[in-house]
Parts: C-alpha cells; structure tokens; sequence
C-alpha cells in the first residue's frame, strides 16, 4: 500500500458532508474547514435567510454548497433532509451533527417544553439524523464519518449563574451515544467522534463573551483565552478525513484547557 502525506491524508477532494446548524456559529466554522479541504457542502438549519446569508459567504470561499431549511426536532423534516441530501450529494460520506440549543433556568424553575425542546433538539435529532444517514448511505457503502458537536458541559455542571440542566443531560446523551454508536458500526468502517467546545463566539453563548463577562471566564483557563473563528477546524477536519481513519468514540475538548483544570 503507498502511504499517503500528511496533506493527502487531510485532503477531502470529492467528499460530501452535510452539517446541521450549519448557518453560524460553529456550524459554519466547521462547513468552511471541510470546504476547505475540499469537500462538496450541504448545510442545514431552521432559518432560510440565514442559510442564504452563510451559503453566499461559503460560495464566495470559493466552497460548493447547497442548503435545506430543516428543523431537527420534526423526524418526517428528517427522513426529508435525508431525501434530499441523496438526491443533490449522491451519497454522504460525512455527517456532522452540530444543531443545538440551551434554556437558562433553575432546576426547581425548569420548564417542561423547554426540557422537551432541549432534549429532541439536541440530543434525538442526533440519533435520527444518525441513523438514517448510516442506514441508507454509509452502511451500504461500508465507510463513514460522524462527528456530533458536544460541549464540556456533558462533562458535569457548573457552579454559578449558568443553570442549564436540560443542556447538561442533552450533551451528556450525546457524548455517551457517541460511544455507544462507534462500537456498533466501527465494525462497518464509520467512525463516530465529538468535539467538545467550550466557550467560543456564538449566539448561544453571547451572555458569556461579553466584556465584563468574559474575562472572568479568561483568567480560569489555562490558555486564557476563549475559543474563536478558527478553534474548532483542526478537529473537525481530524475527525472527518483520513487523517482520523483509526479513532473513533473519542470525545475530544476544544476549551482552551478548561476540562484539564481540577475542581473546574
């Protein structure tokens, strides 16, 4: 067998990767870096316009890209997201399971809709989208790429203002369905992976990176410095290329150390 480069191995050139929440945030971040290496893009999320808005910026990257309105909570937008992906992209050769969402709230104060919400968005549209994307895509061609978008936050809870126990229990699901689906179709040449991210720039997180805010945040992590545009590209593409062929079920943190210090 010729070993491949380094560069060969991270080269996606004729690859096909749909991304949820793949309109900002660390959607796009992730959707430019595996445009980069060349993959054919095919992102998703709840808001046309702001599809719209991040499909211009990637065409202008220079990055193949095309885009479905899709909310994950609804499993019948699912089997359609699915549909259509198969129809424009051929066969997805890797999925990205990024679409997310929190609710502040109190334990004792927790809505149950909310939790609902939470929970279907963030945790079972990632089974479903899984699922049927192995099933009639990666499984019948016996290779594949997962990367499902935790957060250190599936890691345990946190002392202070931040209370998100729906958010919690949802990247915790994650994280362990991570594992559990990489030991069932390692055996069919799919890896499944997570990233788990800190704080970095996004909608979700604008409470935390605020001045005044943030630099609390700053001064407990050992890089001192929240995540930004570029922190998570290196992972992702590590995990959807060839680079990564032989890990899977790792839950990776991308927090700027916050996950190494004791007591955190």
């Amino acid at each position: 067998m010729t070993t491949r480069t380094i560069q060969q191995l991270h080269d996606l050139s004729g690859r096909t990767a749909l991304i949820t929440g793949g309109s900002r945030g660390l959607g796009l971040q992730m959707a430019h870096a595996l445009g980069e290496a060349g993959a054919r893009l095919l992102i998703t999320s709840r808001k046309q316009h702001e599809l719209d808005e991040a499909a211009k910026a990637l065409r202008a990257a220079g990055h193949q890209v095309d885009v479905l309105a899709t909310d994950g909570r609804d499993e019948a937008q699912i089997h359609a997201l699915v549909d259509h992906a198969l129809a424009t992209l051929g066969h997805i050769d890797i999925l990205v399971n990024n679409a997310g969402a929190t609710w502040g709230a109190a334990a004792t104060d927790h809505p149950m809709d909310a939790w609902d919400k939470v929970m279907d968005l963030n945790a079972r549209s990632v089974f479903l989208l899984s699922r049927e994307v192995v099933k009639r895509s990666m499984l019948p061609r016996q290779q594949g790429r997962i990367v499902n978008t935790a957060s250190i936050a599936a890691l345990g809870g946190t002392v202070g203002s931040m209370q998100a126990a729906a958010y919690h229990a949802s990247k915790g699901a994650v994280a362990t369905l991570t594992k559990a689906l990489a030991c069932e179709w390692g055996p069919h040449g799919i890896t499944v992976n997570a990233i788990l991210p800190g704080v970095f720039p996004s909608k979700m997180a604008q409470h935390l990176v605020q001045p005044g805010t943030v630099e609390p945040i700053e001064k407990m992590l050992p890089l001192r410095r929240v995540g930004d545009d570029e922190g998570l590209k290196g992972a992702v593409l590590l995990f959807a290329s060839d680079a990564g062929k032989h890990i899977t079920g790792v839950l990776l943190p991308v927090d700027g150390g916050a996950s190494a210090v004791v007591g955190a």
